[in-house]
């Protein structure tokens, strides 16, 4: 079962990045060529039947699985960057973290209108940023069609906060 060899391969990290938060490392899970493929299959076949125009993917470790389900499902692949990476026109959302705000930008191109995408992260921990990329994608007229998550910190409650923009929502492992 994925869930327990994701459980054996994700590593806790204390007091990363600051005093009292565990980290959960997903490293670990990247030198095992067959669980990458075991994570991208089974987000494929979550995946099936959602007629999906685009995988979006996070900044930065939701690109290493999102990009690989992009490819597989004969998809683009959108990035969302951190402000002042992407080099053409952008839009831009602000949000909160817990100590001060931050800004992330998809490209104004990056899809049209009634587009159907799936947004894909390593981990919705609190769900803001996936709050904030949800924002971004409605402003451009984008439908959210599910969201995919290799971890899912449940206790922090980011899947509520990301529901109202759609209740579909995959994670391989939960804590």
């Amino acid at each position: 079962m994925i869930e327990h060899r994701l459980k054996e391969t994700i590593r806790d990290i204390h007091d990363f990045p600051k005093p009292g938060i565990i980290f959960k490392d997903i490293t670990p899970i990247l030198k095992d060529h067959q669980l990458c493929s075991d994570i991208v299959n089974k987000f494929a076949d979550q995946c099936k039947g959602l007629e999906l125009d685009a995988v979006v993917g996070i900044e930065s470790r939701g690109f290493l699985f999102g990009f690989l389900l992009a490819n597989q499902l004969g998809l683009p692949f959108i990035p969302i960057r951190k402000q002042g990476r992407l080099p053409a026109d952008t839009f831009e959302q602000h949000y909160d973290l817990e100590y001060g705000s931050a800004s992330i930008e998809i490209h104004r191109d990056a899809f049209k209108p009634g587009a159907r995408l799936l947004v894909h992260d390593d981990l919705l921990a609190t769900g803001g940023t996936v709050v904030a990329t949800s924002k971004l994608i409605q402003q451009m007229g984008g439908e959210i069609a599910a969201f995919a998550f290799v971890i899912n910190l449940e206790f922090l409650n980011g899947t509520e906060k990301i529901k109202p923009f759609c209740d579909k929502i995959f994670s391989l492992v939960t804590y």
